[in-house]
């Protein structure tokens, strides 16, 4: 299927790795231009590549309000009018609601709220102008289920649902829709942190960990890049123009809510 956006542009935040990257690869594969951000100037750099010559690479970190305007200025001054936003970051620490100190709310409010409402501020001109756009934010699956020791990070991501919703609203005549990805538990360097610590904890190997996570999914299996990319994509293509305000699951059915 043509997804109708070959030559237009995008800008994948924490495009370098994991699920961004994948986001940019299937994006890069429509024959959209793409330019991917992150902290590590040589390894974004090299990942830029990997998508393809006229790709983009440019360091910097999202959780800076100076370094976001950086990126967009580089990235606007290279590619003009951005047409594709995919938010996205690190997922704050987990732990209980009343064990994280103030300051660890503030950068987690900076980090996955507040840049993802600057860069969409920063793109909505050009979007506007053109009466296209599209925005997509990856957040998590706890937003709609919440888990325990996730507060942090559901906090945050709520608040950025309700943010996005309101825009999407406010965009929709104009040609311009936003949505939100959910991933669930995706094999990504993320997860395998996260049963890595669990083998240690429970003195089993990082296998068996791995294995009881995937079982905790009707699928029976983690998710891959590849199954979260391609959805991401179909977001941002012209067969998803009446799709807005949307929060779309990518989790093997793992998430037990009714809608």
């Amino acid at each position: 299927m043509d997804l109708g956006i070959s030559g237009l542009s995008a800008l994948v935040l924490g495009g370098s790795r994991g699920l961004g990257f994948a986001c940019a690869k299937a994006l890069a594969a429509e024959g959209v231009r793409v330019a991917i951000c992150g902290r590590d100037r040589a390894y974004v750099e090299q990942q830029s590549q990997v998508l393809g010559p006229d790709m983009l690479g440019i360091a910097g970190d999202v959780s800076d309000p100076a370094s976001r305007k950086a990126i967009f200025q580089a990235c606007q001054e290279a590619m003009g009018r951005i047409d594709i936003l995919v938010t996205n970051a690190g997922g704050p620490p987990p732990g209980p609601v009343e064990s994280h100190a103030h300051s660890t709310w503030l950068a987690a409010l900076e980090t996955n709220m507040l840049a993802a409402l600057d860069f969409a501020t920063m793109v909505l001109p050009g979007m506007k102008e053109a009466r296209f756009g599209r925005i997509v934010n990856i957040t998590s699956f706890t937003v709609r289920e919440p888990y325990p020791n996730m507060g942090l990070a559901t906090g945050v991501r709520a608040g950025l649902t309700g943010a996005m919703a309101s825009l999407a609203a406010e965009v929709a005549p104009i040609g311009i829709t936003v949505n939100n990805l959910l991933p669930g538990l995706m094999d990504t360097g993320a997860l395998v942190r996260v049963y890595r610590a669990q083998a240690e904890r429970e003195g089993i190997s990082m296998e068996e960990a791995k294995q009881r996570m995937a079982e905790s999914v009707p699928m029976k299996r983690l998710g891959t890049a590849e199954d979260f990319g391609a959805v991401c994509a179909f977001l941002c293509s012209r067969h998803a123009s009446y799709m807005t305000g949307q929060n779309v699951t990518v989790d093997g059915g793992l998430v037990k809510s009714l809608l």
